[in-house]
């Protein structure tokens, strides 16, 4: 077991990732916690899905921002050298082409800080688990 030096939770996983402390129970709450040189590109990242679902209710699902309408649709999350978004394996693999460069698995697409965020295709890819039905 792993004990978190900063709050004192034990995990099984040495150094693993997790929150210390309140989980942020908002998106807003959320990006404020990050580190103030990600704050704009999570909000960027933010407003380019709500765009593309403008139906979708904004909340936190596993500790993430989600999208939700009747289900998790997409997820975002912050890390320490890239955001991820998670929009399941099938989105994924439809997407490949598109993705050459970033690393993907599992239903997750790893999008580096220090490279040009692809505003467009995170919004092409929340559109299309929402119109197929295939979500996170």
């Amino acid at each position: 077991m792993w004990l978190c030096p900063k709050c004192g939770r034990s995990f099984k996983n040495q150094n693993q990732s997790h929150y210390c402390g309140e989980k942020p129970e908002t998106i807003d709450a959320y990006i404020a916690a990050q580190p103030e040189q990600v704050q704009p590109i999570l909000s960027e990242v933010r407003n380019a899905i709500r765009t593309a679902l403008p139906e979708a209710e904004e909340r936190m699902s596993w500790s993430m921002p989600t999208f939700w309408k009747g289900h998790n649709i997409i997820h975002f999350a912050a890390n320490k050298n890239h955001f991820g978004i998670y929009a399941g394996t099938e989105a994924v693999e439809a997407f490949s082409e598109k993705l050459d460069g970033f690393k993907t698995s599992k239903g997750t697409i790893q999008f580096p800080y220090a490279k040009t965020i692809p505003l467009e295709l995170i919004a092409e890819i929340a559109a299309w688990c929402w119109q197929t039905g295939n979500h996170a």
